[in-house]
């Protein structure tokens, strides 16, 4: 079985809608694209375990909206992230089924997915994919969770979290606080959620 990691940029208040630039994601209305861009300006050598951790390459499964975006910039950009035009690109869309970028393979639906999950092979990373990743809550199919948590609200936005996501506990395995007041988490799967008294 393969498991999958999913890894966003995330506000205090859950939103992961356009962390990258304006023009990213501007759905409804959305005026915070780019978020994220000042917590970037200056290198943070902290970071850098965890972000080589990130980039590393692995086979990756993204909604249409986030392939989109990734297609048209990462062939163009591939020094920037080495190998990301070998692994195989898995997208959930049901209106493509086809593309121009290497080793893209196209699922309809959740149970393809499911499959997928079943199969032999390494670990599959979700970047971004919004409406994925909330499917992939709702399924209880998520593994691991590499977030990075900016010390921002910004009250609208597209949520990482929705509400049909299973209940599900998960262990903190690494973590980090950049000096810029980023938290930066990797979590584990581990079981269901147990409740109790306090006192």
């Amino acid at each position: 079985m393969r498991k999958i990691i999913i890894q966003e940029f995330m506000t205090l208040d859950g939103v992961m809608q356009a962390p990258g630039g304006p023009e990213e994601d501007p759905s409804s209305n959305f005026k915070y694209g780019g978020w994220t861009a000042p917590y970037f300006r200056e290198a943070d050598e902290e970071a850098g375990e965890f972000m080589a951790e990130w980039m590393r390459s692995t086979d990756i499964l993204l909604g249409r909206k986030t392939f989109d975006i990734f297609a048209d910039y990462w062939p163009k950009h591939a020094d920037m992230w080495p190998g990301i035009n070998d692994v195989t690109k898995y997208v959930m869309s049901t209106t493509l089924d086809q593309s121009d970028w290497s080793n893209t393979t196209f699922l309809k639906d959740i149970d393809e997915l499911k499959k997928l999950k079943e199969s032999d092979g390494g670990d599959i990373k979700v970047h971004g994919s919004g409406n994925l990743a909330q499917v992939l809550f709702e399924h209880d199919m998520v593994d691991e969770l590499y977030l990075m948590t900016f010390p921002i609200i910004l009250g609208a936005g597209k949520r990482l979290f929705g509400e049909n996501s299973t209940p599900a506990a998960y262990t903190l395995m690494k973590s980090l606080v950049t000096s810029n007041g980023v938290i930066i988490a990797n979590y584990k799967r581990a079981g269901e959620i147990e409740t109790g008294t306090v006192g």
